[in-house]
């Protein structure tokens, strides 16, 4: 059935429906999942799309050169790491650049022989995979519901969730003010503002929107950009203001691995519970098992 059967066919079904029930179909139409079967190839791509825009604005590491605190903290690590961001960068991409000389998996242990070692990738935004695990398997129906993103960067999450959930409004709060321009970029060229709104602000200026949330996502916020007292700081005050109860914290590490080594007085156990997840929903071989079980829930007490 080309375009125009298939949609008289639709609006004559429509006049069909009960004028009581109408306005409850339409209203189903709008907000349910059942159609993601017919829309999620072209939500991929335009995410895909995103991606590549993305790609042509930043360097290949995806730092700025604003972000002082973060490139040190890499360069610290135990072993040598690079930053790879795995919205922008899927493990085929990474493949590709390695067979062109732009990116290499390995370091050399001694230099000038062939003793090499893997290197340590670390990433600051999901990826399509992870982004399509926390909307369609982790989180529950987002409508009439606000999510907050905590450190929103290149706005990964805040896209994922226009695309793959019925959030009614979706906030981005980012201290970086470049990358809040490119967040205000892409959500302009695919006319996502309705529904998205960026902050440039530090999270503990927002008490008021993290009390009035219902679902928060923190991937790796804190950890590379401030400095412990600052983390501690950070953590102290989403734990008073994140507060509303049933409302649920998506993190990426655990929250237990993300206050350890922190100089806070937080407990978690009046605060939280943690909600178990199912990391089996993708039986495919060459999903990231392990980057999966990073993500946890929390539901709020």
């Amino acid at each position: 059935m080309e375009f125009r059967s298939a949609r008289q066919a639709i609006l004559q079904l429509l006049r069909t429906v009960a004028p009581a029930d109408l306005p409850v179909l339409l209203e189903w139409m709008r907000t349910t999942r059942d159609f993601d079967e017919f829309t999620q190839d072209n939500n991929d791509i335009m995410l895909k799309n995103i991606a590549e825009d993305l790609r042509n604005c930043l360097p290949l590491e995806t730092m700025l050169s604003s972000e002082h605190l973060a490139l040190q903290k890499i360069q610290q690590q135990p072993e040598p790491t690079i930053q790879v961001d795995a919205f922008l960068y899927d493990e085929d991409f990474i493949d590709s650049l390695c067979e062109e000389g732009k990116m290499s998996r390995n370091y050399c242990m001694v230099c000038g022989s062939h003793q090499t070692a893997p290197l340590g990738f670390v990433s600051h935004s999901f990826s399509l995979m992870e982004l399509k695990f926390i909307y369609r398997h982790v989180l529950p129906d987002l409508s009439g519901k606000v999510l907050v993103d905590v450190g929103s960067r290149l706005g990964t999450v805040l896209y994922g969730g226009y695309l793959y959930s019925s959030a009614l409004q979706l906030y981005g709060v980012e201290l970086n003010g470049d990358f809040c321009q490119l967040q205000e970029m892409i959500i302009k060229k695919y006319q996502f503002t309705d529904r998205i709104k960026v902050l440039h602000a530090d999270i503990c200026t927002q008490g008021s929107l993290l009390q009035n949330a219902d679902v928060v996502i923190m991937n790796n916020v804190f950890e590379y950009f401030l400095d412990e007292a600052e983390q501690g700081r950070a953590w102290e005050y989403i734990s008073h203001n994140v507060r509303k109860q049933g409302s649920l914290l998506v993190t990426v590490p655990s929250l237990e691995q993300s206050l350890s080594g922190l100089q806070v007085n937080i407990q978690l156990s009046p605060w939280v519970e943690q909600v178990p997840l199912n990391y089996n929903v993708y039986p495919e071989k060459d999903v990231d098992r392990e980057a999966l079980e990073q993500i946890h829930l929390y539901k709020i007490l």
